[in-house]
């Protein structure tokens, strides 16, 4: 059975955002600090440039880090395009562009919490975390977010792909569009917590990424009333922040 054009599409996409990421990350491994971008120490002297580039960064990170996870829904919902339809492409793109737009907005959110960040000068121009405090509490509340009923109903959302199309299909163009909203805001909710955890452990922390990256491929793709994982993992988190205060 061929592999779906959205599938490809998503891939390339996924595979570009992770190449840019990774050059981002040699530059501020390598380049001299005369010739590297820093953000601002001062709200009050940020440019439209800046947040430019905080959000670029923040939006390229989001696509980087969740479309892998996002692949099993977006590959139920084409094959049930095709059952319907007879062509999923122009389906499954709505659907995908939807849901990245719905991290995108989310970008906006953590591009203003990062100019904040600085302005407290709890991160530094290399991006890293200043502030003890700030980072526990941040593990902190990741970890405790772990054991609520919301994290685990976006979770289980997120593990049932045919359980959210069955119940909740909508159709046409624009239907396939509100579908991706929601599924994206419900992603939202299952990993909100798990992005923030990037201003406690470095912005740009390449290997941060990748172990979020895998933790959240491995969470969402066990069965749905499966929750140790997630409990150990809220559990680790908590001790972190616990062992940063000591």
């Amino acid at each position: 059975m061929p592999v779906p054009k959205i599938l490809i599409l998503l891939i390339v996409i996924t595979l570009a955002a992770w190449g840019i990421l990774v050059y981002q990350y040699w530059q501020m491994n390598t380049l001299p600090m005369s010739q590297m971008w820093m953000p601002p120490d001062s709200v009050w002297q940020w440019q439209l440039t800046d947040f430019v580039v905080v959000y670029s960064m923040w939006a390229v990170m989001m696509a980087a880090m969740m479309l892998p996870s996002a692949i099993p829904m977006i590959k139920a919902f084409s094959k049930s395009c095709r059952q319907r339809y007879g062509n999923d492409m122009p389906f499954s793109m709505l659907f995908s562009l939807a849901y990245l737009l719905v991290w995108f907005v989310f970008s906006v959110l953590l591009t203003a919490l990062q100019w904040q960040l600085h302005g407290l000068q709890w991160l530094s121009g290399m991006m890293a975390n200043n502030n003890t405090f700030l980072a526990a509490g941040i593990l902190m509340m990741a970890g405790i977010y772990q054991f609520t009923a919301l994290k685990n109903a976006c979770l289980q959302h997120c593990r049932s792909p045919f359980s959210f199309l069955l119940n909740s299909w909508q159709n046409g163009s624009q239907g396939a569009f509100k579908m991706g909203l929601i599924h994206g805001s419900t992603c939202v909710g299952c990993c909100w917590a798990q992005m923030l955890i990037m201003f406690a452990v470095g912005v740009m922390n390449i290997t941060a990424m990748v172990l979020i990256t895998l933790f959240i491929l491995l969470e969402k793709g066990l069965p749905a009333n499966e929750q140790l994982l997630s409990k150990v993992t809220g559990l680790l988190l908590c001790v972190w922040a616990g062992f940063l205060l000591l």
